[in-house]
């Protein structure tokens, strides 16, 4: 039989369970971090899950043309060369905005798109609750780890741009018959515009909301270059 002694000495080993488990998940996702720090992502979960296929061709950031960069900052998140993984200002409006009843919109950044999109999964409903803490700890780690230049290269590379279709080297070659090299300001803003709803945008022949969506981010792909907003990157 157990002595009140014995049982004193077995508490702290099932309390710190959880806590070595915890460690051992920290410990995973840092070295995730890191090799993902030099090393393209082979695949994601977005990709896997793809009944699709994938398309996709991993492509150096200097050999992405620059509008393409300037073209998501000024359509996904104007202030990513001066945040630190999180724009309190857009969640801010996206609740205020959510509450009123209004088109549900989210206050996501590059950053956190990116570690959405290399690390964790897709989905709607109480799955994206779910995901939302491991997304604010991968996008610590990316900020801490990757800085902005491989965040952004990491982003483009992962960015779903069409049906099966994932990077916007891929996108590029299928929208526009040639590499991301050398985007003109148009076509950049083009699969900028298709990024929130690849699968129901059209980038060549866009019409409506799409049209005018892209339009307006090329007039915006000026005020960035203007306004040094893709710096950050380039440094």
């Amino acid at each position: 039989m157990p002595t009140a002694k014995s049982t004193k000495r077995r508490k702290p080993h099932w309390l710190l369970r959880p806590l070595k488990w915890l460690l051992w998940l920290i410990v995973f996702s840092v070295l995730w971090v890191l090799v993902y720090a030099v090393v393209p992502p082979p695949v994601t979960f977005t990709m896997l899950a793809d009944r699709n296929g994938i398309t996709k061709d991993w492509t150096s950031l200097s050999d992405i043309d620059r509008n393409m960069v300037r073209a998501v900052i000024a359509a996904e998140d104007g202030k990513f060369c001066s945040h630190r993984g999180f724009d309190t200002e857009a969640i801010e409006e996206a609740i205020e905005r959510n509450a009123r009843g209004k088109r549900l919109r989210g206050g996501s950044t590059i950053s956190q798109q990116t570690a959405k999109n290399v690390f964790l999964w897709q989905g709607s409903g109480w799955t994206r609750y779910v995901r939302k803490v491991p997304e604010v700890w991968f996008t610590f780690l990316i900020e801490t780890i990757w800085g902005k230049r491989r965040i952004m290269e990491v982003y483009l590379n992962v960015a779903e741009t069409g049906i099966g279709t994932y990077g916007v080297e891929a996108g590029a070659r299928r929208y526009f018959k040639h590499g991301a090299a050398r985007l003109t300001p148009r076509e950049a803003a083009r699969i900028a515009a298709i990024l929130p709803l690849p699968k129901k945008r059209e980038a060549v022949s866009p019409s409506g909301f799409t049209r005018r969506y892209g339009n307006t981010i090329a007039a915006r792909i000026g005020q960035v270059r203007r306004d040094g907003l893709d710096g950050c990157v380039y440094d």
